[in-house]
């Protein structure tokens, strides 16, 4: 068995205490950026993406433009229009 009397904490004078402080317990909302190792690498990947974009628009352009000096008629580039997001086969609700 413990020998002796229990220590207890001295209270302050005029019993003063500190406020509570409001501090978050568990993990904070929120995305978390983390810093490369290798920022070099990362200004390497952002160039190449840029490079592959406009390299791909110009061989775009020129396909385009050859087809529409080869055609007998005006070549329109059409896009597809947007559809609503796809939610499964019918009957499938939950």
């Amino acid at each position: 068995m413990a020998q002796g009397k229990q220590k207890f904490k001295s209270e302050r004078p005029g019993g003063l205490k500190k406020p509570p402080h409001n501090k978050q317990k568990g993990p904070r909302k929120g995305g978390r950026t983390i810093a490369p190792k290798k920022a070099h690498v990362v200004q390497q990947q952002k160039l190449k993406n840029v490079l592959e974009v406009a390299i791909r628009n110009k061989i775009e352009q020129e396909v385009t433009q050859t087809a529409s000096t080869k055609l007998h008629k005006r070549l329109s580039v059409l896009k597809m229009p947007e559809t609503k997001a796809f939610k499964g086969p019918p009957g499938n609700s939950k």
